[in-house]
């Protein structure tokens, strides 16, 4: 049993307590209550309870005869179950929850490889006529879809990069230059900037802001880059 499943298993609303159950069950098959805390060391009354919590989730059937057993949901059907439940509660969310503003004032810190790629992918779809992207092979590539929709869009898309795949896209202004490694550069409608460092660790850091000094001041960085590689 690999770690990596009991944590993806608590990203389904699963406790660790009813990750390790269900994977006995998914192991096992039918089981009673006894047998559970039999196979895995955990009291009888916290794995009834478990029990209950985990049929509710979804994740267990009950059984009715003259012994009380639960058999486990397919885990295809379980995982299918839940994202649309949760897709269901998002729409919700999205519908009830106050517009908020976007705060272009100040700086803001992003910390972490994922939060930073979730970002940078929030500022590539919500761009409204162009961007300037800077950064190496690596970064790039994981962002090739979002950019291929702008360029789908007609949004003005300027790349600085090493990756020379990129400057095949039809409608792309591509600029090849050597980066820093794990460095990125990403300026979108002349009004929002991101910089920073991105390896995927979770002590990766990213400044956004959509403060105009800083902006103009990367701007014209770029535009130096670009100036010295066009001669």
């Amino acid at each position: 049993m690999t770690s990596s499943l009991i944590e993806n298993l608590i990203a389904f609303n699963l406790t660790r307590q009813e990750a390790l159950i269900y994977i006995e069950f998914l192991s096992h098959g039918e089981m009673s209550g006894y047998e559970v805390a039999k196979e895995t060391g955990i009291s009888r009354s916290n794995v009834y309870s478990a029990l209950q919590s985990l049929a509710e989730k979804g994740a267990l059937y009950l059984i009715e005869g003259e012994s009380t057993k639960y058999t486990p949901v397919p885990v295809k059907n379980f995982l299918k179950n839940t994202i649309s439940e949760l897709q269901k509660k998002a729409k919700l969310i999205e519908k009830e929850a106050p517009k908020q503003r976007e705060n272009k004032e100040g700086y803001i810190t992003i910390l972490g490889a994922k939060n930073i790629e979730n970002k940078i992918r929030q500022m590539l779809e919500n761009a409204k006529e162009r961007i300037y992207f800077m950064a190496d092979k690596e970064i790039l590539s994981c962002f090739q879809k979002e950019i291929e929709d702008l360029l789908l869009s007609e949004k003005k898309v300027v790349i600085l990069s090493d990756f020379d795949d990129f400057s095949m896209l039809k409608g792309i202004i591509f600029h090849k230059t050597q980066t820093e490694e794990n460095q990125i550069r990403l300026i979108v409608d002349s009004s929002f900037v991101l910089t920073g460092t991105i390896s995927g660790s979770e002590h990766d850091t990213c400044l956004y802001s959509g403060q105009q000094n800083l902006v103009n001041l990367m701007k014209e960085a770029l535009k130096n880059k670009i100036e010295l590689l066009g001669r």
